[in-house]
């Protein structure tokens, strides 16, 4: 069975992965290590977990031109997520998301994202169309 959520309109290519979900906010700069491609900051509830391929379900973005541009770093060195999932983005981080070709989204019809997704779930998001589909839910 599979779930649509409809949200606003993103930015980014079609991508399928696995959800990575934290009802908490995000930081490029201040949350990441961008080296080793994981959570860093010890109060973050994915501290320690790995960001690279993955669909990161998250609150809100935090930050502002430094994490739109470090989106784009870590694009260039291909230790990136998939795509990233909002409650609300800000109009920065899509700016470098875009950039950085990077699937993103917010604003979803259904409530709260952090909640209607779990870790592990396989997820197809179509920016364009505003759709995020639970795969085999």
């Amino acid at each position: 069975m599979t779930k649509h959520l409809k949200c606003h309109p993103g930015v980014g290519p079609k991508v399928t992965g696995i959800a990575l979900v934290a009802d908490d906010n995000f930081s490029a700069r201040y949350d990441l290590d961008r080296i080793k491609g994981i959570f860093s900051r010890p109060q973050h509830k994915l501290a320690g977990q790995s960001y690279k391929d993955r669909i990161l379900v998250l609150n809100t973005a935090k930050g502002g031109v430094a994490s739109a541009w470090m989106l784009h770093e870590m694009a260039a060195r291909d230790i990136v997520p998939k795509a990233i999932l909002f409650n609300q983005a800000n109009t920065i981080l899509v700016q470098g998301a875009a950039l950085a070709d990077i699937a993103m989204c917010d604003r979803f019809e259904d409530g709260d994202i952090t909640q209607l997704v779990t870790t592990g779930q396989q997820l197809e998001i179509d920016p364009e169309a505003g759709i995020v589909r639970i795969i085999g839910d």
